[in-house]
């Protein structure tokens, strides 16, 4: 998967959310990512047994969260199946229009968590732009 060029985050909003909650980023990440997998397992469970009312708090769940990462095209995918779900609980009808979102929310999810853990990770090596093919400093020895 690539990093660089990546549309499912926007970086700048991750930069800030990261800046905001300091030490306790890769924690608040790490509950980001369980209430995810819960939540995602939810819609579909909800979708499954064709239950609006079902899909609504987990969508909204998982739309705010993704929001205070960058997460904008996972929480766009979770808005329009709560949209859709809110809509078919006031007409008492069946979310069978939220199928298409909700068949593709496991992968985005997978694939955006990929991509925060990624840039999360203490251990990535993060060069400087322009760094292409110089060695690394270990700073290691070096006086």
């Amino acid at each position: 998967m690539s990093f660089e060029g990546s549309t499912l985050i926007d970086w700048p909003a991750f930069a800030q959310a990261r800046a905001e909650l300091g030490a306790g980023f890769v924690r608040i990440l790490g509950y980001f990512q369980e209430d995810g997998i819960k939540s995602v397992a939810a819609i579909e469970a909800a979708m499954r047994s064709g239950n609006a009312a079902a899909l609504v708090i987990p969508a909204h769940t998982l739309k705010g969260e993704s929001r205070q990462f960058g997460a904008e095209p996972l929480a766009m995918a979770a808005e329009t199946i709560e949209t859709i779900a809110r809509q078919c609980v006031e007409t008492r009808d069946t979310p069978d229009a939220a199928l298409p979102h909700v068949v593709g929310l496991r992968k985005l999810f997978d694939d955006t968590m990929a991509l925060l853990q990624r840039e999360a990770n203490p251990l990535v090596e993060r060069r400087p732009a322009g760094a292409f093919g110089r060695r690394p400093l270990s700073g290691f020895g070096q006086g």
